[in-house]
């Protein structure tokens, strides 16, 4: 069977097309925003990309066409499949019916961590020998791909609260009829899907539904939202995260959370030693031990396999160092995923100066939604450098307006390269952050500071 993707390099979409190459169909798709590291890993895959959305690209006509949620009526490919009657699905759907029907499914699900939690459950799945198939919207490097198969019933799957398609308006959730679920937090984000936080909860909600009674929530006890949630109905097993004697928890060893103990009713099931760092972290990694105890997998192996864990590219990963200067890429683009990131980062470098640089590209910070409060989530930072994207519809200079000396905005990745090279020296850690390309602000930072020098 021939199936073409519309979307194709979306993480999502990006592993549908994955998955599919691998249950032996002929895979083509298109997108207009083909950049590593999802483009790479498609074309590795014998996979065909196409720029654009001409639709000549399905004559001749795919046996089944699936549709990203990025795309939208008026759209030239979406219209051809519409006028010429192609038969047509979302991602999601295709994934319910091809691949996770009697699968046992884990789901990671909330506003925040998702990528990293998946990836750390899929790979104490993996280091237990229970060989999972994922689909994560990241790449973590334990694998060094963003989906696969797996060759047991076991199946991980980040499970997003977007929207499915322009067909379909549930959140993809719905369709993956979990067996262990994974409530991370909740936030508002989404402005362009969702009117206000109680209609994400509302779709959470929705999410629970579906779960089993023999099925189980790990859940986060001092999240009111998802309380809240839980609140509304539940009829699967719980098991909870957080302090006290009752389900799960840690003790901080080292301040920047790279080595902590884990606790389940209040007793030491062990010590993590690992390469990551950061608080959210740590809740992320609590989170994956509780469900990969759900199927079997005891703590203890489930903390031995954790120092074997080397992170998802995107996620605080160390891009290159020129001459004492570090620079890292990450994907954190919510306030609260951006303190906590830089928090992290403060506490491995001590007073070593953050320059940090982010792009405002997720659709909600276009819209301003969290304008006021991504001020003070760059608070760790000493200098802050804003890329300010055309189609941004809020002032982007108020988020530094309390810091005239060490908060700059800048309209090209140009000048925000020449400014960062002027600025930065020896022992100086750059971290940027985006949830797009950034124009490969990276490499050609990384690049600047190497001719520089």
């Amino acid at each position: 069977m021939h199936i073409h993707i519309l979307g194709i390099c979306g993480t999502f979409m990006g592993g549908i097309a994955l998955l599919a190459r691998a249950m032996g169909h002929t895979v083509s798709g298109s997108d207009t925003n083909v950049y590593p590291p999802m483009s790479t890993q498609l074309e590795e895959q014998g996979i065909t990309l196409t720029e654009g959305y001409d639709p000549a690209q399905l004559e001749p006509a795919a046996d089944c066409v699936v549709i990203g949620n990025a795309m939208s009526r008026g759209n030239p490919t979406v219209e051809y499949v519409l006028d010429k009657g192609l038969p047509y699905t979302s991602g999601p759907q295709w994934l319910s019916e091809h691949v996770l029907q009697d699968r046992w499914v884990l789901a990671v699900a909330g506003t925040h961590g998702k990528t990293t939690t998946s990836s750390i459950l899929a790979w104490l799945l993996e280091d237990n020998d229970l060989k999972p198939g994922f689909l994560i919207g990241g790449i973590p490097k334990n694998f060094g791909l963003s989906a696969r198969l797996g060759e047991t019933p076991f199946f991980v799957v980040e499970a997003d609260e977007y929207d499915t398609a322009f067909f379909d308006k549930r959140s993809k959730f719905v369709h993956y009829r979990p067996r262990t679920v994974i409530l991370n937090n909740l936030e508002y984000d989404h402005a362009d899907i969702f009117p206000d936080l109680e209609a994400i909860k509302t779709q959470f909600h929705h999410l629970v539904r579906t779960i089993p009674a023999s099925g189980r929530i790990i859940a986060p006890r001092d999240d009111a939202a998802i309380m809240d949630v839980i609140e509304r109905g539940c009829w699967s097993e719980l098991e909870y995260l957080g302090t006290g004697q009752e389900g799960w928890s840690t003790h901080d060893i080292q301040p920047d959370a790279s080595e902590f103990s884990v606790l389940l009713n209040g007793e030491e099931q062990g010590v993590v030693k690992w390469s990551l760092i950061g608080q959210h972290n740590k809740l992320n990694a609590l989170a994956a031990i509780a469900a990969a105890r759900h199927v079997g997998i005891s703590p203890a192996n489930a903390i031995d396999s954790l120092s074997r864990f080397e992170s998802i590219k995107r996620r605080m990963e160390q891009r290159g160092q020129v001459n004492g200067i570090t620079v890292y890429d990450d994907f954190a683009h919510h306030p609260t995923a951006i303190k906590l990131t830089l928090g992290g980062l403060r506490k491995q470098v001590g007073k070593a100066r953050i320059l940090a640089v982010l792009e405002p590209r997720s659709n909600t910070m276009r819209m301003g939604v969290h304008g006021d409060s991504l001020g003070s989530s760059l608070d760790e930072a000493d200098e802050v450098l804003l890329y300010k994207p055309k189609g941004v519809d809020w002032s982007v200079e108020q988020a530094v307006a309390h810091r005239p000396d060490t908060g700059k905005v800048y309209e090209t990745t140009e000048d925000l390269i020449k400014q960062l090279v002027s600025r930065s020296q020896s022992g100086d850690h750059v971290l940027i952050m985006s949830n797009g390309g950034f124009e490969n602000i990276h490499a050609r930072l990384l690049e600047a500071l190497a001719n520089k020098h």
